[in-house]
């Protein structure tokens, strides 16, 4: 853990400080830092909010009032998390199980073949090409070489149609932020372009190679990792010319909440534009036709009801995945001429259809069956041809390619099932195994089952539940049960090398899909929304009654985690239920609801949320809030709240308050934390060695506090 420079006792002539007052920690270890309350308040629709903690908000690298309480918390913290005997001991065996080689899928790139690989401990993964499938590979860009402590990761990649350039971009100690570069794939050498202040966007080359199109915003004033992200711009790059050179190819100045996403068709003809705002999945489409250089883009979609994605086009007709008339998507050809001519290719199912892409001139779809993976192959007339034949019970992801190509490749991986990678011949149907994850664990040890259980308004929720052979119901068993249910995000039965050491611990891990996710459409989705976010957290609540209920575990013995949306999940969850719990695990979360739009990306979560600045919204969020629901001389179960200092996605100001204020509202003798990591961000790059010892830290606290021996 870095130190911060600045020590505790210059902080407190700030105004806005802590000290370590006689606010006694669980068995005697230390004292929680008095935080300093002021007398802030805020008049919402004629109700008077508190808001004692508002100097949190501030960041922690240019306030050193907040830089010195980071210092302080982290002490308290890691004073205690050193005292518990377990955690070295299941920090040494993460280390173990992590040590393991891990692929990424493969992708065909003009004439070659690109994967990404981890030898076990690497801090980033590398990526390799190769000519031929079974060559020997060779590094295309190994991002371990940028940082000495691998907080430097590779964001994303993006190569011209024939391979021969890649632009990637580079993202600093977990920032939304990126920086795209540009490299020549078979010398490995980088061209001078370099594209600055991106966020939210992938390039999308011409397919001559000559050039790209991004999105970006203007360079930021002041707290660049704090500052609202609005006014997107869609601009076209030429190799070889300055960013500053740059053609502005769209942008709505009169729509600051817009943002841009760009597609070119395989045939080269059309720039398809996607029009977002906020998370929903709903946009706007526009095209462009790149053989007139000076025609505008035209609108194809001129309103947010739906969701299109575009999947590829024969000439003018445009082939889509949406939820047009179809909660639960469909796929539809248009006419780009004349939109209103329209007809089903494949036609909506009971089931979810969560992706589409068009290889070989055949459509593979993918779809969700009660939150695991199916996948269908249908022709482009919508004839269903055959299924995939996946290995068993989890998610397969990938299935990428050209109309071109007749190959493609998949990944598959359950919550016990190490990922695999997968070669699919499109013409003959046939799946073959490229490279099997070796992890130190034998599967066959574990259980992996499907239950469902109802909520407390009769709705059925499927859970995911795993756990050792042989498991006694005997309500003993330290168990983790973690969810989500927002954004349309589903939670599928995914592995997870943290959650096999946990279960190789003795404990039960059980994974709830919450209404607000995406695991039975749209309707499932905004049944967890806005007003009806309540829905989410009953769910979540009734999850752990079903597991105390049928015997897995009991309140002593039950902790629950989540992260970001799942964070305010864990906060919600706790506050409304204290008794409920032995642990909470609250990652990165957003806590305060009234708040959440005014930082960086915020304002785009309205659409799931709602937004305090409405006065039915603002009663309803104001309910649950976490930061604004704990209540004073309350028992709080164990808690381990965990952000990062650079979470320019959910600023960690949010954790910071809701620690904050648990510690002061906590009246029992269990210990309530916050670990607040240095040079990272939400999650996204962190290297494995930071990922290694917060995990440790999370399982050892589960471990003392659930009453999980670890041998």
């Amino acid at each position: 853990m870095a130190e911060h420079t600045l020590r505790l006792a210059l902080i407190l002539t700030a105004g806005c400080g802590v000290s370590l007052g006689p606010v006694a920690l669980a068995q005697d270890v230390a004292t929680y830092p008095d935080t300093e309350r002021v007398d802030h308040t805020d008049d919402l629709h004629g109700t008077i909010v508190p808001d004692p903690y508002r100097w949190l908000e501030d960041d922690a690298r240019t306030s050193p009032a907040v830089a010195a309480w980071v210092e302080a918390q982290n002490e308290v913290t890691f004073d205690y998390l050193q005292t518990l005997p377990q955690r070295d001991r299941i920090k040494q065996r993460l280390t173990e199980l992590w040590d393991y080689e891990r692929y990424g899928t493969f992708q065909k790139v003009g004439p070659r073949y690109v994967f990404s690989k981890n030898d076990g401990l690497q801090n980033q993964s590398v990526v390799y090409m190769m000519d031929d499938l079974g060559d020997t590979p060779r590094v295309l860009l190994d991002p371990n070489t940028w940082s000495g402590d691998g907080t430097v990761a590779l964001s994303g990649t993006s190569f011209s149609d024939d391979g021969r350039l890649l632009a990637y971009g580079v993202a600093e100690a977990g920032s939304d932020w990126q920086r795209w570069q540009v490299r020549d794939v078979e010398t490995g050498v980088d061209l001078p372009d370099t594209i600055r202040w991106v966020k939210f966007s992938t390039p999308a080359w011409t397919t001559d190679g000559r050039g790209f199109f991004y999105s970006r915003y203007d360079e930021p004033t002041g707290a660049a990792h704090q500052n609202v992200n609005k006014y997107q711009k869609l601009y076209y790059h030429r190799i070889g010319s300055s960013q500053s050179e740059d053609v502005l190819v769209y942008h709505r100045p009169d729509e600051p909440d817009w943002g841009f996403g760009a597609t070119v068709s395989e045939d080269g003809r059309y720039l398809i534009i996607t029009v977002w705002k906020g998370t929903g999945d709903e946009v706007r489409v526009l095209v462009k036709d790149l053989t007139e250089p000076y025609g505008m883009p035209v609108d194809l979609v001129d309103d947010f009801e739906a969701q299109y994605t575009f999947l590829g086009n024969d000439g003018p007709t445009f082939y889509f995945l949406t939820t047009d008339d179809a909660p639960r998507r469909r796929v539809i050809a248009m006419d780009s001429r004349n939109a209103e001519l329209r007809r089903e290719i494949v036609p909506q199912t009971g089931d979810t259809l969560r992706n589409v892409s068009i290889v070989g001139n055949l459509m593979l779809a993918q779809y969700m069956q009660d939150a695991r993976s199916a996948v269908k192959v249908f022709d482009l007339n919508g004839r269903f041809v055959r299924n995939v034949n996946l290995p068993g019970l989890g998610t397969a992801g990938g299935f990428g390619g050209k109309r071109t190509e007749t190959e493609t490749f998949y990944s598959f991986s359950s919550i016990a099932t190490p990922p695999s990678i997968y070669r699919y011949d499109v013409i003959t149907g046939e799946s073959r195994l490229m490279q099997q994850a070796a992890v130190a664990f034998d599967q066959s040890d574990y259980e992996v089952k499907q239950v469902f259980y109802t909520s407390n308004d009769g709705t059925r929720v499927p859970m995911f539940i795993a756990h050792r052979a042989g498991l006694e119901l005997d309500g003993t068993n330290p168990t983790l049960l973690y969810g989500y249910g927002g954004f349309n995000i589903p939670m599928m039965p995914r592995f997870s090398i943290a959650r096999v050491a946990w279960m190789e611990m003795g404990g039960v891990f059980a994974q709830a899909c919450l209404r607000g996710g995406g695991e039975y459409g749209e309707a499932w989705h905004q049944a967890g929304m806005k007003l009806n976010k309540q829905n989410v957290f009953d769910d979540f609540i009734a999850a752990a009654e079903w597991l105390i209920d049928t015997g897995y575990t009991s309140t002593e013995h039950l902790g629950i985690q989540g992260g970001s949306n799942g964070g305010l999940l864990v906060g919600a969850c706790m506050t409304q239920r204290p008794d409920l719990f032995g642990a909470c695990l609250p990652a990165v979360g957003v806590m305060d609801m009234l708040r959440f739009h005014k930082f960086t990306i915020g304002w785009a979560w309205v659409d799931d949320y709602g937004s305090a600045d409405d006065p039915a919204e603002f009663r309803a969020l104001h309910a649950y809030s976490p930061y604004h629901n704990l209540r004073p001389n309350t028992a709080y179960p164990a808690t381990l709240v965990t952000t990062a200092d650079t979470d320019d996605r959910v600023v960690p100001g949010h954790s910071f308050k809701f620690a904050a204020a648990l510690q002061y509202a906590h009246a029992g003798d269990e210990p309530v934390l916050i670990r607040i990591e240095t040079r990272a961000g939400h999650g996204a790059g962190k290297p494995t060695s930071k990922r290694i010892a917060e995990v440790a830290d999370q399982w050892a606290f589960l471990a003392e506090n659930l009453g999980l021996p670890v041998k």
